[in-house]
């Protein structure tokens, strides 16, 4: 057997037929790239790569590269049932005048309705949040319904999931939804003794070896919380150490809400998506809706199985919208090409945009890749700023004096078209200028970027941010 199989390795014809057959397989991957008709820019940064490098980017594409747009996460029958549950006519109100359209398109493409009478609280630190959260959840009664991109087996981890166990052993039900991906690292005991407790607990896409090539690249990195159907959690934070310590970084700064009143059933409706997508199982729990505060709210979410990039639409139309000023805090800034002739139309007819991200990211690549784009952002007048204290992980955008939006969307590529993401328009006054003065208690911590400056970087770093961002899209 393995002198026959020595003879073939040493015919001629065995080398050209795999050559062959390797070469028909990248063509075969270009054509049903450009066949998806996908966004030219991400279908020629796959090209490119299969092109440059055909082994990696075949590999690449296997992973990285699928396309699940336009599928069905749920069926049409259950999410009219679950919108049932976000519908009610006791609030019937109707958004400011100047934002209805921005509001009717997320209640088009989203089905998400506008909702009045809500209390919000604003964390721009793991502590504060996290105090709350655990008192929030001591103190639960009937249902908690957790969801994180990473569920961390550490020490914060490790006091939010003795808090779950107690509560399901009294009665409450508690369900969590984690991310395998971003929660890769963490022993499955962990998870396994949430479970012994009485907490249902259940990876999103749960990579596999066999099946991992076509869910590794799909991420839930929602980050919410129901407790009751009164209170709401949502926003950047994980549940991870760093955020109370900073990890690797003095400090990891990140923006976090608390929402009481009927936009919590908003946050529940996301919730009872993913869990019947992943359970088949349909949540029949009830959310308050009784006004706790003045805040209008909108729940805005996005994923990969959608037909519109949902989160990346209302942006553009929020943006577009602009009157005075657009404040933005991301840690990656990768943004379409869309948003960002968005941004750079706004700074050239005089409207005061300013983009904030760290100094130092947690990625090296998207650092490299974020800072490509800086050069063509200060030439239309928008002003950067470069967070020093740590890692600025924070996800909110600030228009003009009533608008704004907090939550898990990074300003990227992978948040807009590839993670199932969530976030909240919030229409309101108070909580603009709230946001506005973090916003400029970070600036004040910030190093702005000028031109003439940014010009002189090194030649090599200004070559590797350039092929960097040919990844981009994909990235």
């Amino acid at each position: 057997m393995m002198e026959a199989i020595h003879e073939i390795l040493r015919e001629p014809w065995f080398y050209t037929t795999l050559s062959l057959t390797y070469v028909l397989s990248i063509i075969t991957v270009i054509l049903v790239i450009i066949g998806e008709n996908r966004n030219p820019v991400k279908s020629l940064a796959w090209v490119t790569v299969l092109i440059l490098l055909p082994a990696v980017g075949l590999v690449l594409y296997i992973f990285f590269g699928r396309n699940i747009k336009n599928k069905r996460m749920i069926s049409r029958r259950t999410k009219r049932r679950l919108l049932k549950k976000i519908k009610s006519p006791r609030n019937s109100s109707t958004p400011p005048a100047e934002y209805r359209p921005l509001a009717k398109l997320a209640q088009t493409i989203l089905g998400s309705p506008y909702l009045s009478g809500n209390e919000v609280d604003i964390f721009s630190l793991g502590t504060s949040k996290f105090e709350s959260l655990a008192e929030d959840l001591r103190h639960a009664r009937k249902f908690i319904n957790l969801q994180y991109y990473i569920f961390q087996d550490d020490e914060l981890g490790r006091e939010i999931a003795a808090i779950l166990k107690e509560r399901a052993r009294v009665g409450v039900k508690v369900r969590v939804i984690y991310d395998h991906v971003g929660s890769f690292s963490v022993r499955s005991d962990f998870f396994k003794q949430l479970k012994a407790a009485g907490v249902e607990a259940y990876p999103f896409f749960k990579v596999a070896f066999l099946p991992f090539a076509s869910k590794v690249n799909w991420r839930n990195h929602r980050k919410i919380v129901i407790i009751d159907g009164e209170i709401g959690y949502i926003g950047g934070m994980n549940i991870a150490n760093r955020y109370l310590d900073g990890g690797k970084f003095p400090l990891w700064r990140d923006c976090h809400l608390r929402l009481e009143g009927p936009a919590v059933a908003s946050l529940q409706y996301s919730f009872a998506r993913d869990w019947s997508f992943m359970r088949d199982e349909v949540l029949d729990q009830e959310c308050t809706f009784e006004a706790r505060g003045d805040v209008g709210v909108q729940a805005i979410t996005g994923g990969p199985m959608s037909q519109w990039n949902s989160i990346a639409h209302v942006f553009m139309r929020a943006i577009i919208g602009a009157k005075k000023r657009i404040f933005l805090q991301t840690p990656y800034f990768l943004p379409p090409e869309t948003l960002l002739k968005a941004l750079q139309n706004a700074a050239l007819s005089g409207i005061d945009v300013r983009i904030m991200m760290p100094r130092k990211s947690d990625s090296w690549m998207l650092s490299l890749s974020t800072r490509s784009y800086i050069a063509e952002c200060l030439r239309a007048g928008i002003k950067i700023y470069f967070f020093r204290p740590g890692m600025l992980h924070s996800k909110v955008l600030i228009i003009d004096d009533n608008l704004s939006s907090v939550g898990s969307t990074n300003f990227d590529f992978r948040s807009f078209e590839h993670n199932f993401e969530a976030n909240v328009i919030l229409y309101s006054e108070e909580i603009n200028e709230r946001l506005r003065g973090i916003f400029l208690n970070d600036q004040s911590h910030s190093d702005r970027i000028y031109p003439d400056a940014w010009k002189r970087r090194p030649r090599l770093q200004r070559a590797l941010e350039s092929i960097v961002r040919l990844l981009a899209p994909i990235l």
